[in-house]
């Protein structure tokens, strides 16, 4: 059994957009144990979809498709299942109520080309989209003696994804020859690059290895994913265990989490565990290192983050700023962000520093990923920074040191 990817978009054709659609369901198929043998980008026309379709149910099991369920004149998948399947579109009421329902909600009156979204190849099925107005088509494409599963989702990642977690994982894993359990877990890391946490573990990322570890990188954190098959759920998570455990001897302090952690949530976690307090002070990551401290930990936060400011001078430096606002605020940790300087061979860094009344400990960071990432990645270091040293740098007396 294996699958195609098709994914639709003028913007995808063009390059405008990159798609990473087609990349998370191809991870998402592996841990299935369904291989993916093509990935397609076609355009928003009939012509382009209808091949691309035609194609891939002549040569996969299983094609799954991304983007063209909205409701303007150029959202043509579901004219295109009809189409390639010899079927005529029928209207679900079912799916009309839950589209005008969701307009309703937000107090404002249903257009009538969403209720194009509510259009489906006859005998197919819908799938809910509980995130938006495109619900999702399952159906079966007959070819001879051969019948081809045929699933297409929007191509927004947040409706996608939960899309495909709730309805179509159960429904694929349904029909598949081996019935066995799945069990996941997710390892967070923070501190090196894709490549280098992939060139420090031991051959786990590789394809065909029970079970299976999937790497991806977002804004500098890095998941890694263990997809482990077996007979039931303790067979499952006793092959995990033994995976995780590889991978946390290799990584050491790289590793900060698990599942949904955040590496902010790790650093206030490790101040709650030894009871400290923490200001920040920050020039050139526009708030962002407060604005994560504020909002991670959830009921433990509080504890331990107690302000932070946003200056726009770039005279004082990373050690001042850390010293400043935890005088400011009367925190046992002060951490100083900023500001941005020019480095040899054209290069940016920025400064770090997080400092007692007893002690300053500073870094540098390369301050690099464009405007909109380089920030980011700046108040995370920042942030791995404190988890790092805060716990256990040593304090002393405000008295003695005025």
């Amino acid at each position: 059994m294996n699958a195609e990817i098709i994914a639709i978009g003028d913007e995808l054709v063009t390059g405008q957009r990159l798609d990473t659609n087609s990349r998370w369901l191809s991870a998402e198929l592996a841990i299935l144990g369904i291989p993916v043998t093509f990935h397609t980008t076609a355009a928003d026309t009939i012509e382009a979809g209808t091949e691309a379709f035609q194609n891939a149910v002549g040569r996969a099991d299983i094609v799954i498709s991304t983007g063209g369920l909205g409701p303007t004149a150029d959202d043509l998948t579901r004219d295109v299942l009809a189409s390639v399947a010899g079927v005529p579109l029928e209207l679900s009421r079912a799916a009309v109520d839950a589209i005008e329902a969701r307009f309703s909600s937000r107090g404002v009156p249903c257009p009538e080309s969403n209720r194009r979204q509510a259009l489906f190849p006859r005998g197919s099925r819908e799938i809910l989209n509980p995130n938006g107005t495109a619900p999702g088509i399952d159906m079966d494409v007959t070819l001879g003696p051969r019948t081809i599963r045929v699933i297409a989702l929007p191509g927004v990642p947040a409706e996608l994804e939960p899309m495909w977690t709730v309805s179509v994982v159960p429904a694929l894993t349904a029909i598949l020859p081996d019935k066995a359990t799945i069990v996941q877990r997710r390892i967070k890391c923070f501190g090196a690059g894709e490549s280098a946490i992939e060139a420090m573990l031991p051959d786990l990322v590789r394809r065909g290895r029970d079970p299976l570890v999937g790497i991806t990188a977002h804004e500098a954190t890095i998941t890694l994913r263990i997809a482990a098959r077996g007979r039931n759920e303790n067979e499952c998570r006793n092959k995990i265990a033994s995976t995780e455990q590889i991978i946390r001897d290799c990584l050491g302090d790289l590793v900060f989490g698990t599942e949904d952690d955040e590496v902010e949530d790790a650093a206030i976690a490790a101040l709650v565990a030894v009871g400290r307090t923490l200001a920040t002070a920050e020039i050139g990551t526009q708030g962002l290192v407060a604005m994560l401290f504020a909002t991670a930990g959830a009921s433990q936060q509080g504890r331990v983050f107690r302000g932070g400011t946003v200056r726009a001078t770039s005279e004082a430096d990373a050690t001042d700023l850390a010293q400043r606002c935890r005088d400011e605020f009367t925190t046992d940790l002060g951490l100083g962000v900023g500001p941005v300087r020019q480095a040899a061979e054209g290069r940016q860094t920025i400064q770090l520093a997080v400092a007692t009344c007893a002690r300053v400990e500073t870094a540098e960071h390369v301050f690099a990923g464009g405007p909109t990432l380089a920030p980011v990645r700046a108040a995370k270091s920042a942030i791995a920074l404190v988890r790092k040293l805060g716990p256990g740098l040593p304090l002393a007396s405000r008295e003695a040191n005025q």
